[in-house]
């Protein structure tokens, strides 16, 4: 198993853990909004990483948007291997085909 999938099981565990106890467990006690907000949050900082180019910084920064990412998901109970299968389902596809498919 993939540190991803562990990181992912970790966090579907934590849904009902106790908030006092794990920053997972409180930040999805408050909700998806909130998920979704500290999900931006941390995709600014990236951005802002990269266009700094600081690479070890931009590497810490984009784990938090993973992290992030994952959580926002498991608010919204939306599985790693449901984004997985989107993924193999675009697979050879052309990105412009797929974005057209998208808004047709």
């Amino acid at each position: 198993m993939s540190a991803l999938h562990r990181l992912a099981a970790t966090i579907e565990a934590r849904k009902g853990a106790d908030p006092d106890s794990s920053w997972t467990a409180k930040l999805l006690s408050k909700g998806p909004e909130k998920c979704a907000e500290k999900f931006g949050e941390e995709a600014v900082e990236a951005i802002i990483e990269a266009v700094r180019g600081d690479r070890d910084r931009l590497t810490a920064e984009a784990a938090d948007v993973i992290f992030h990412l994952l959580v926002m998901l498991a608010a919204r109970d939306i599985s790693l291997a449901e984004v997985e299968a989107e993924l193999t389902r675009r697979e050879g596809l052309s990105g412009l085909a797929e974005k057209a498919a998208r808004q047709g």
